[in-house]
């Protein structure tokens, strides 16, 4: 099966030089048609660095994998480096401020029950060959809806904050105001891992599956890990979205006003 993982995606100089036109056709389209949220914001030089993040990070990882695989206190110490990394990736997306940890609540309020459920039960060991990739797998599904709950939630707040304070004059609680107004936008966050689960095997073959294949697994064994992996996304990414949520209504999670000078926002 290491011939068949190999034929693949064969690591050579050719593969590299692919990398890198891919990476600069991205960031010139970006550039090309401005693909931008506005003037500030430098699109295709994200690009650039984000490809170049990834490559530096996946050796790191394939260094030390090993021996966070062969470690308990090593196998800990690299999760909890993934949980603060996306912790931080994802508050500094949504916001500015000093709220920004917040976000530890809605990823970790996701992925920790359903990942002590998975140990609990023996479905997954309490072995880093097993535990990395599933745990990451789930904090990366936690991050992308928070990401976007909180972007969305936020912007609609913004744009529609006439309305919020309408609701409010009319005796609307604070919270109820902002969660009316949040929570449709918000709740669309989970729209791309829905339609990701409703069309697995007809559009696309996820990497779970592909990954067990190429192990040696037969395909109804690679079929039932994908669907593992994807309820179990469902499950993390609908909790991580509702206290996300949670954590815009009650204005915990906030964007500093243009006069802001960094009170609390309260």
């Amino acid at each position: 099966m290491t011939t068949s993982a190999a034929s693949l995606v064969p690591v050579n100089p050719t593969l590299g030089v692919l990398l890198a036109v891919l990476l600069l056709v991205a960031a010139g389209v970006a550039a090309r048609f401005r693909l931008r949220p506005d003037s500030r914001t430098h699109r295709p030089r994200e690009i650039v660095v984000a490809g170049v993040r990834a490559a530096a990070q996946l050796a790191l990882v394939s260094l030390v994998i090993n021996w966070a695989v062969n470690n308990l206190l090593a196998l800990l110490g690299f999760l909890l480096v993934m949980f603060a990394v996306a912790v931080r990736t994802a508050g500094r997306r949504i916001t500015e401020n000093h709220t920004w940890w917040l976000t530890a609540a809605p990823i970790g309020a996701g992925v920790v029950p359903v990942v002590a459920a998975l140990l609990l039960t023996g479905l997954v060991p309490l072995k880093g060959i097993a535990l990395i990739p599933v745990t990451g797998i789930l904090i990366g599904g936690a991050l992308t809806v928070t990401v976007l709950a909180g972007r969305r939630g936020l912007d609609e707040l913004s744009q529609r904050h006439g309305e919020v304070e309408a609701a409010m004059a009319l005796g609307f609680p604070d919270r109820e105001a902002r969660l009316e107004i949040a929570r449709p936008a918000a709740s669309d966050a989970l729209l791309p891992g829905l339609d990701q689960t409703r069309t697995v095997g007809l559009v696309t073959l996820p990497g779970a599956f592909v990954g067990m294949l190429l192990a040696g697994a037969s395909p109804l064994m690679a079929g039932a890990v994908q669907l593992f992996v994807l309820v179990a996304l469902m499950a993390v990414q609908s909790v991580a979205v509702a206290v996300t949520v949670e954590l815009l209504a009650r204005h915990r999670l906030y964007r500093p006003s243009p006069g802001d000078r960094g009170g609390d926002g309260g």
